[in-house]
């Protein structure tokens, strides 16, 4: 395929949002998880990635994805044990990353974007688990941003439907 073909691929935004969503998740993406990713109807979701996967962007994998089955087990593990403070400690021994925070997100499956004054995220890489387990999930990943970011980076909670609830402030831009 020509570029000239590729960037009209990526011209319809959804499409690119999709190809972007996909390339930096750093693991395969099912088809529900790029629709709830992005808040599309999965059906668009699957008609952009065929077209993705056309085009050559994108190659198919057919398999369960059953790290999520996991995850859920596990959440529910730690609820009922109450270890819920184990897990954030856990999380807050994550090293640090000195890089830019947009880009440390980036890299982890977050789509960084700034707003004003702070670093939001478009998705949330834990969804389908935080969409059971929202007080577990969120806490954790509020633990986890904040080890990523190291001692310096300021961290908050700032849910907002459809996107991460960890709000970076732009301390280190």
């Amino acid at each position: 395929m020509h570029e000239v073909d590729v960037v009209a691929v990526l011209a319809d935004p959804v499409r690119r949002d999709l190809y972007e969503y996909v390339a930096d998740a750093g693991h395969e993406v099912g088809r529900a998880e790029a629709a709830d990713a992005l808040g599309v109807a999965r059906t668009l979701a699957a008609f952009h990635l065929d077209k993705l996967v056309d085009a050559g962007l994108l190659e198919v994998a057919h398999r369960r994805l059953t790290g999520r089955g996991l995850a859920m087990l596990l959440a529910e593990a730690v609820e009922a044990a109450g270890a819920e403070e184990a897990l954030k400690a856990a999380a807050q021994r994550v090293p640090a990353d000195p890089r830019e925070p947009a880009e440390v997100l980036a890299e982890r499956g977050y789509r960084p974007y700034r707003d004003g004054g702070v670093i939001r995220s478009r998705n949330c890489p834990f969804r389908a688990l935080s969409e059971e387990f929202p007080v577990l999930v969120c806490a954790m990943n509020h633990a986890l941003i904040g080890a990523l970011l190291g001692a310096g980076a300021q961290v908050r909670l700032d849910p907002r439907p459809g996107e991460c609830c960890v709000v970076v402030e732009n301390s280190k831009n």
